[in-house]
């Protein structure tokens, strides 16, 4: 009987616990190790400072789950793994052994890089469900006295879509409250464009966000390096295409978010094993979802490396989006299945991209097969749908957390009739 530790309880890790058990059975024992009691829905962080969720709303007690599905979880935060000796070496000193390991992380949000940056420092950040909390206190003495708001992404970001929804949410909310006119809105990118997201845009992305900014009367600086931040002034230095500086600019603000650049998490990215991590911790795998160094650990989520989508002239990162998730952990479910058979990994996610941004009382929705160009299928369109859509999203994925599914039947259906999959065809 082999175990098979999952080692983080997100977007990637609960899922990849719900299917690899259900893939394996009572023959091999699946543990899954959190620093948290809860899975949270990240995606909907956006919505908690504005008071739209409550954070406990976007919680799930993980234990009762896990028991239910015959999966050993383990709540505590762990320091290091060592995939020399097989063993993740946890903060109390115990240790927990491996034949298999998945790591599902999720980064770890590298404030410390850009002086005054984060919920420590003087800008707030949506990255966390926690963190949107504290948020969501700012904001609450923002609306006692409003001015200039701030939001975006630093340079070395990959995560871009939580910082236009944020955006396009307070906008909302600040038209709701009849403040709007009392409130600059400036939105302060490392990309080279609205709308490149780190994918070099899909569909019209650059065009319906531009538009979406223009019509709200939100003024934007892209290229834009953030030196430091000081209380209510964000240092930012625009560059020109070939990465010279172009431009200085000092912005005054009341509010801000800007979501920082991710590494990998300390207790992998400080060990000291050649070929598991990358410079910056992120994991390295193969086209398995393998890592080629020690075979018998698995990556999947925002933790593994992967390259940025093109050369820009700031670091931008490429995101690693939830349906895109899902495709990994089915693939990694479905080789450490073969692998137990006695068989070689074959299965290779599809990396397909179908995301749903929310901009307050619209939406824009985009697809990517796959979601690194070049692509098979381009599409990206926009409307009040996407916003019930995103609603209707949130109640379901969250039902499958709490049901322990990780893909019904009828998802996989109406998915593959709109040429969606998680797996590879053979050959491709």
């Amino acid at each position: 009987m082999a175990r098979i530790v999952i080692l983080g309880a997100g977007i990637g890790g609960v899922p990849m616990a719900f299917e690899m058990k259900e893939m394996v059975g009572k023959k091999h024992d699946v543990t899954v190790i959190s620093d948290t009691p809860t899975f949270h829905f990240v995606p909907s962080n956006p919505w908690v400072p504005p008071k739209w969720r409550k954070p406990e709303d976007l919680k799930i007690e993980l234990a009762p789950v896990m028991k239910k599905k015959g999966i050993e979880f383990i709540q505590k935060a762990a320091a290091k793994v060592d995939p020399v000796n097989n063993q993740i070496q946890l903060a109390d000193n115990s240790t927990v052994a491996y034949d298999f390991l998945i790591i599902a992380t999720g980064p770890r949000l590298a404030f410390d890089e850009i002086p005054g940056l984060g919920p420590k420092g003087y800008t707030s950040s949506v990255c966390h469900v926690d963190h949107a909390a504290i948020a969501a206190e700012d904001l609450d003495k923002f609306m006692q006295n409003p001015g200039p708001i701030v939001v975006g992404a630093v340079q070395g970001a990959s995560c871009f879509g939580p910082a236009y929804e944020y955006l396009m949410i307070l906008e909302t909310e600040l038209r709701n409250r009849k403040i709007r006119d009392k409130v600059p809105m400036t939105f302060v990118t490392s990309e080279p464009y609205i709308g490149h997201l780190g994918l070099g845009g899909v569909g019209d992305t650059k065009g319906l966000l531009e538009s979406a900014l223009r019509d709200k009367t939100i003024k934007w600086i892209t290229n834009a390096k953030i030196d430091k931040i000081e209380p209510g002034l964000i240092f930012v230095t625009e560059v020109d295409e070939d990465g010279n500086d172009k431009k200085k600019h000092e912005l005054p603000f009341k509010h801000s978010m800007m979501l920082p650049a991710f590494t990998g998490v300390d207790a992998v990215r400080h060990v000291n094993a050649e070929g598991l991590v990358n410079a910056r911790g992120f994991v390295l795998v193969d086209e398995y979802q393998r890592n080629k160094t020690f075979k018998n650990i698995y990556s999947v989520g925002v933790c593994i490396a992967i390259p940025p989508i093109e050369k820009t002239p700031l670091p931008v990162g490429a995101p690693k989006t939830g349906y895109m998730i899902e495709s990994m952990v089915t693939a990694t479910a479905h080789n450490i299945a073969d692998e137990l058979a006695g068989k070689e990994p074959t299965h290779k996610a599809t990396w397909n991209a179908l995301c749903l941004a929310d901009l307050g009382d619209t939406g824009v929705a985009f697809l990517a097969i796959p979601q690194i160009p070049p692509r098979n299928t381009t599409w990206s369109a926009e409307g009040k749908w996407v916003h019930l859509a995103k609603i209707g999203f949130e109640k379901y994925f969250m039902r499958k957390i709490r049901k322990g599914i990780s893909e019904p039947y009828y998802e996989k259906l109406i998915l593959k009739l709109l040429g969606v999959t998680r797996i590879k065809e053979k050959g491709e």
